[in-house]
C-alpha cells in the first residue's frame, strides 16, 4: 500500500507524505544539548506530537530517551501522589521495555519498579524523583524526558507539583543529578496551566515551571516545506499537478496549519477519479468539503469560543466591524487566541490567523445570527444560477432591494455597524455548498473590505465601503480598479454603506479606464 496523507496520529516517513522537518529539529536539538527545559505549546493537531516521535528518534544513541504521553494516564491516576507516583513509574518502565532503551541504570530501574509494586508504604514525589535522580546519575548517558499530552493534567494540583520537583532538581543540577533537558508539549504553556488552577492573585502568574526556556520554533508549514511532500507526492503520482500554483494555495488559505495543509492534501487526493483534482478548482472543491465536514479541530473550535466568549466576541468585532486591536501577547484574551491557533500578529495588529478560519468563523457566527435575526432573506437560490454559473449583477441587485427593506425596519446606528454582517448573511445562503467566500486579509480594515468569492472556477471581487464624501469614493474606485487588475477580472463590484441624511442611492455601470465596476450605494 502506498503513502497517504495523515490527520490523524502521529505521522510516519514511511507510511505518510510529510513535509520534511529537519529544519525544525535542527533548531530543537540543540536547546536539548545544553540542557534546557522547555514547552512546545502550539495549538490543536499542529503536528507537537509527530515532531516529538522525529526528535525522540534523532536524540536517541546520544541520549537516553524517555518519551511519554500523558493522555495514557486517566483523571483518576491524578487523584492524589501515591497514585500519580505509581502510575507515572509505570509509564517509565513501559517505555524502557517496549523500545528497549540501552544504557539505563537497570538497578534503579528496577528499584522505581519495586517502589511502586510496594503496596505497605505510601509513595511521594520526593520518593520517586530520589530514585529518578539516582538513575540519572549511573545512566551510561544523559537522560531526556519528553511528556506529550500535558493538556490532560493541567487542571490538576498534583501535575503542578510534579512541576514543582522538577524545577528543583533543575536548580540543583549542579550537586544533584537529573535530566538532562525536560520537554512537555501541549496547547497550553505552564503560565496557563497555573492560571486555570489557582483563582487566588498571588499565584496566579507564579508557575511551578518559571525555569523553562522560551521556544521560539516556528511549526508551521512553509510554502517551500509543502512544496517539498508535494512533489513526493508528483514523482509517485503524475497528476500534472502545477506544484508551485497548489503549494501556494496551501499556503495562502491555512498559513501553514499543518492538519488543514495535511487534510486538504487528502481531500484532493480522494476526489473522484477523471476531476482535476490537484489544480486550483480542486482546491476550492477540498476547501468546501473542509469547511462542511465534522471535523475535531473545528468541533474544539467551537468549545474553546464557548469556554471564553470574551474571545468570540473580538473575533466577532474583527470579522464583522473591522475592528482593529493592537496586538499585546500579554492580554489574556488575545495570548488564548494565539494559544488556540485562531490569532496571530499582522503588522502589530491582531488579525485570524489564516483563511480557512476566517471563513469558519464566518459561517459559524452566521449561522448563529441566521437563528435570531429578526431579519430573514426570503430568495431563492436558483433565481441566481443559469447555467450553473453564478450572476453576480443579479446578486447585488437583489441584496440592494433586500437592504432598502431592512432600513425600514431597523435604526440607522444598527445598519451602519452591521452592514458588512448584513451583506455576508445575504450572501453566504446564495454560494453555501458550491462556492467559497473570504475577506481579503491584506484589505481588512474598518472602512474598506474586499469580499472575494469563488463559485466554478469564476472569481468576484466585491469592495464594501463606508460612504466619506465623493473624493474618498473615487479613490475607492481606482483601489478596486488595482484589485481587478492583480487578478485579472474586467468587472468588480462596489457596494458603499451611505448613511448621510440627504443620500442618493441606486444602481449604476461605471466603465473605469478599460474595466466595469457595477455600483451599488445604499
Amino acid at each position: 500500500m502506498g503513502k497517504t496523507f495523515n490527520t490523524t496520529g502521529i505521522c510516519l516517513p514511511d507510511k505518510h507524505y510529510m513535509v520534511d522537518i529537519q529544519g525544525k529539529l535542527d533548531q530543537i536539538i540543540p536547546m536539548v544539548d545544553e540542557g534546557k527545559y522547555f514547552c512546545i505549546n502550539r495549538a490543536r493537531q499542529y503536528g507537537k506530537s509527530t515532531t516529538l516521535r522525529a526528535l525522540a528518534n534523532a536524540l536517541t544513541g546520544k541520549y537516553i530517551v524517555f518519551a511519554l504521553s500523558f493522555q495514557r494516564m486517566s483523571t483518576a491516576k491524578f487523584k492524589d501522589e501515591d497514585t500519580f507516583c505509581r502510575a507515572f513509574i509505570d509509564r517509565i518502565k513501559r517505555t524502557a521495555d517496549v523500545t528497549r532503551i540501552e544504557g539505563v541504570c537497570q538497578e534503579y530501574l528496577q528499584k522505581l519498579s519495586n517502589r511502586a509494586s510496594d503496596y505497605t508504604h505510601s509513595l511521594d514525589l520526593t520518593d520517586m524523583f530520589d530514585i529518578l535522580s539516582d538513575m540519572c546519575a549511573y545512566s551510561a548517558r544523559p537522560v531526556v524526558l519528553i511528556i506529550d499530552e500535558v493538556d490532560s493534567a493541567c487542571n490538576n494540583q498534583i501535575f503542578l507539583d510534579f512541576l514543582g520537583q522538577l524545577r528543583d532538581l533543575y536548580l540543583n543540577r549542579t550537586v544533584e543529578a537529573t535530566f538532562q533537558s525536560v520537554i512537555l508539549a501541549g496547547v497550553y504553556d505552564v503560565k496557563n496551566l497555573k492560571r486555570k488552577i489557582r483563582t487566588d492573585e498571588e499565584h496566579r502568574y507564579n508557575s511551578p515551571w518559571n525555569i523553562a526556556a522560551d521556544f521560539d520554533v516556528d511549526m508551521h508549514f512553509s510554502r517551500k516545506e509543502i512544496a517539498g511532500m508535494l512533489s513526493e507526492y508528483e514523482k509517485e503520482h503524475q497528476t500534472g499537478m502545477n506544484v508551485t500554483v497548489i503549494s501556494g494555495l496551501l499556503s495562502d488559505y491555512t498559513d501553514g496549519y499543518p492538519y488543514m495543509v495535511s487534510e486538504l492534501c487528502r481531500l484532493m487526493d480522494e476526489q473522484d477519479a477523471g476531476e482535476p483534482a490537484w489544480t486550483a478548482e480542486g482546491f476550492r472543491s477540498a476547501v468546501r468539503i473542509l469547511l462542511r465536514e465534522p471535523n475535531t479541530l473545528f468541533d474544539d473550535m467551537v468549545k474553546k469560543l464557548e469556554d471564553v466568549p470574551e474571545l468570540k466576541e473580538e473575533i466577532s468585532q474583527i470579522l464583522f466591524r473591522g475592528a482593529k486591536y493592537t496586538f499585546e501577547i500579554n492580554n489574556p484574551v488575545i495570548n488564548l487566541g494565539v494559544m488556540f491557533g485562531f490569532l496571530k500578529d499582522f503588522n502589530h495588529t491582531v488579525a485570524v490567523s489564516n483563511r480557512i478560519f476566517e471563513m469558519k468563523l464566518y459561517n459559524l457566527l452566521l449561522s448563529e445570527d441566521e437563528n435570531k435575526s429578526e431579519t430573514e432573506f426570503s430568495g431563492q437560490k436558483n433565481q441566481f444560477i443559469h447555467h450553473g454559473m453564478l450572476q453576480m449583477d443579479a446578486v447585488m441587485r437583489k441584496f440592494f432591494e433586500y437592504f432598502e427593506e431592512i432600513c425600514q425596519n431597523s435604526s440607522e446606528k444598527f445598519i451602519e455597524n452591521e452592514g458588512r454582517r448584513i451583506f455576508l448573511m445575504y450572501l453566504r445562503p446564495i454560494i453555501n455548498g458550491t462556492g467559497n467566500y473570504y475577506v481579503e486579509a491584506q484589505t481588512r480594515e474598518r472602512t474598506r473590505t474586499d469580499v472575494i468569492v469563488d463559485f466554478k472556477g469564476q472569481r468576484f471581487v466585491i469592495e464594501m465601503k463606508l460612504w466619506y464624501g465623493k473624493s474618498y469614493h473615487e479613490r475607492g474606485k481606482k483601489q478596486l480598479f488595482e484589485y481587478l487588475d492583480y487578478y485579472g477580472l474586467d468587472r468588480g463590484y462596489l457596494l458603499s454603506f451611505n448613511f448621510n441624511k440627504n443620500k442618493k442611492t441606486g444602481i449604476q455601470n461605471i466603465k473605469y479606464e478599460n474595466k466595469w465596476i457595477m455600483e451599488i450605494i445604499v
